[in-house]
């Protein structure tokens, strides 16, 4: 089997030359630039200009569309002049030439696009040596593709009035402009420092309208006597995890788990969350044990089997709809009223503290945690007894 040939990368921006399957006389499918994006921000390959025999060809294609000299039909031509000898300089490297002449003369084309620098800074950010969480790279993703108004500006030609605008007209939640803002500032900042602008745009921007976030409903104590008596459920084992240790749904996919001490580690989204370490109540240890061994995780499915299946499961159980952002509240609410110590909800919900005596110098033992946290009993029916919550030896 022949070596497989490998070519020049293209510039940002150029287009793209795909080798196609199977034994064909035209295998090099030549596509414009990039100008359409998914729902998740990945490129939509537009519909190919031509198919050439060689790559060179199709190379020499995309620099006449590029210098706006292309017309249909010319591959054939450049085809016949790539198969000429011409001496020295053959017509079909004079055509290449002149036609870079163009873009070179042409001042437009020495700027990027917003589309470009998003593609360059992802690459810079996401794809190098530092990992980052899927949802941070979801986060970005969505952030860039809500604003398509300025995929295809030029950087240069982008203001802050007209980002700003951008914003205060969009439709779209908080959390949605959050993601809209980030994009722009980072893009700009890493633009600014790679010399491609000399002044940030963004400095200035901002969100124009307050939070929408809802506050979450905690279950009450009726409700959680309710999943106990179907913790063997797969729902009710994953809520009543959260209830018990003010993990985030997403957290569950992440957070490392050890049976030794019986304890969580690592979270999402700040640096308190993401550092922390919490004991696992001695009511949800059985259920963690169990799923570990079952599925070797604690939550094989998506964030939307959970979110999509509590609709109909909790009503199914009598109980009113929730969210699974209120299994924190409802750790939060239970810590609150068992008395356990405000700093160490704070550390075991991952918040950040406000003061630096306890943001720098505040320390406390996994054993210490795991006496506030057994503060919180679990509630189970008793067979002819009144709802009450007793403690679990630990």
């Amino acid at each position: 089997m022949p070596k497989k040939q490998k070519h020049p990368n293209l510039p940002n921006g150029y287009g793209s030359i795909r080798r196609l399957s199977g034994n064909r006389t035209n295998p090099y499918a030549v596509h414009p630039p990039v100008t359409d994006y998914t729902d998740k921000g990945i490129p939509i390959t537009p519909r190919a200009l031509c198919y050439v025999a060689d790559w060179y060809v199709g190379f020499a294609v995309l620099t006449a569309y590029k210098a706006g000299t292309y017309t249909p039909g010319m591959e054939q031509e450049l085809a016949k002049m790539r198969a000429v000898d011409d001496g020295d300089l053959s017509l079909f490297t004079k055509n290449i030439l002149a036609n870079l002449q163009v873009l070179r003369n042409d001042p437009e084309e020495q700027v990027m696009t917003f589309s470009d620098l998003y593609k360059e800074y992802f690459h810079w950010k996401y794809e190098g040596k530092k990992k980052y969480s899927q949802s941070s790279i979801d986060g970005s993703r969505k952030g860039f593709r809500n604003c398509s108004a300025i995929h295809n500006k030029k950087i240069t030609d982008i203001t802050y009035q007209m980002m700003q605008d951008i914003l205060d007209s969009c439709p779209l939640k908080h959390s949605s402009l959050e993601f809209m803002l980030s994009c722009m500032k980072q893009c700009f900042h890493y633009a600014y420092a790679q010399g491609y602008i000399e002044k940030n745009p963004t400095e200035l921007l901002r969100i124009n309208i307050p939070e929408d976030d809802e506050h979450g409903v905690p279950f009450t104590e009726k409700d959680l006597a309710t999943l106990w008596d179907h913790e063997e459920d797969d729902i009710a084992q994953h809520l009543l995890i959260m209830c018990y240790s003010g993990l985030r749904v997403n957290e569950l996919k992440v957070v490392t788990v050890n049976l030794d001490n019986f304890s969580f580690s690592g979270g999402l989204k700040t640096p308190s969350g993401k550092n922390r370490i919490n004991p696992i109540h001695s009511s949800i240890q059985n259920i963690v044990s169990e799923r570990l061994k079952k599925y070797g995780c604690l939550m094989p499915n998506s964030y939307s089997y959970l979110n999509k299946n509590m609709n109909s499961y909790l009503p199914s159980l009598g109980i009113e709809a929730h969210t699974p952002h209120d299994c924190k509240h409802t750790f939060s609410m239970l810590c609150e009223k068992y008395g356990v110590r405000e700093n160490d909800r704070k550390r075991m919900l991952g918040h950040k503290f406000s003061d630096v005596t306890n943001d720098v110098y505040g320390h406390r033992a996994l054993e210490d945690l795991r006496t506030e946290i057994e503060k919180i009993p679990c509630c189970k029916r008793v067979a002819n007894e009144p709802l009450i919550f007793q403690n679990n030896p630990i």
